[in-house]
């Protein structure tokens, strides 16, 4: 995805699907370079806990300078707390924003507020993470929650958007669900992508980029594809080329 075609604001919408570059690594020097090497076929780069724990908030900024940054620090609080850290993350600036669905919808609500009234306009896109990609449905049994991924997924999902999310994170297994449940308007933001032959790592849920554009998918979430690739930029332009 080009310069010319991110979106406005930053996390509306896009007109296709577009890739999100983890950068998933404590040392932000090479966070920097992978950014830098990947801002021409990416839409967003991703910080997570890992860089975000390394080096502060000011890595978003910096990093924020290549691409806007999908900041997934999985938000799990009392709703007074969740507030007060979106608060203070909104002057970092992200563009997206993740917190667990499972918190539920009172710290959703919380999160939403104290997005916009810091932010304004500019707020980031809050997103309700629902089952995370490394679940099976005998792992997410073990944590007492019966039925499945899928289930699960739809019932944090009905409960994040009622309370205002914006969009959700889900594995490539769920976007058609999800899609169908609730329409085009929710952002779908996807990781456990993976190309073919790639190793799924500790991922259980995955699918490949063009299977996951095509289930309704805005934005995939692609780390080690594309970072523990010898030609970080190749690998991105290569998967950017699928979608």
């Amino acid at each position: 995805m080009s310069a010319a075609s991110i979106p406005s604001p930053l996390w509306a919408k896009p007109n296709r699907c577009g890739v999100i570059a983890a950068l998933d690594t404590p040392d932000p020097a090479r966070a920097m370079g992978w950014a830098e090497a990947v801002a021409p076929h990416v839409g967003l780069v991703k910080v997570g806990l890992e860089l975000f724990c390394a080096a502060g908030p000011a890595v978003v900024q910096r990093i924020g300078q290549h691409r806007p940054v999908f900041l997934d620090l999985k938000f799990h609080d009392i709703p007074n707390t969740v507030a007060g850290a979106v608060r203070s993350v909104c002057a970092t600036p992200p563009a997206m924003l993740t917190l667990h669905g499972g918190g539920g919808g009172a710290m959703i609500e919380a999160a939403r507020r104290a997005a916009e009234d810091t932010a304004g306009a500019r707020r980031p896109a809050i997103l309700a993470v629902t089952v995370l990609t490394s679940f099976s449905a005998a792992g997410l049994a073990e944590t007492g929650v019966a039925g499945g991924p899928a289930q699960q997924v739809l019932r944090l999902a009905r409960l994040a958007l009622a309370a205002g999310a914006d969009g959700l994170v889900c594995s490539p297994h769920e976007v058609s669900r999800l899609r169908d449940a609730f329409g085009d308007a929710p952002l779908l933001v996807v990781p456990g992508v993976r190309p073919a032959g790639s190793d799924a790592g500790d991922q259980a849920r995955v699918a490949t980029p063009e299977e996951t554009a095509a289930a309704g998918a805005d934005w995939l979430v692609i780390g080690r594809p594309i970072t523990a690739s010898a030609d970080p930029a190749g690998a991105a332009a290569r998967i950017a080329a699928m979608l």
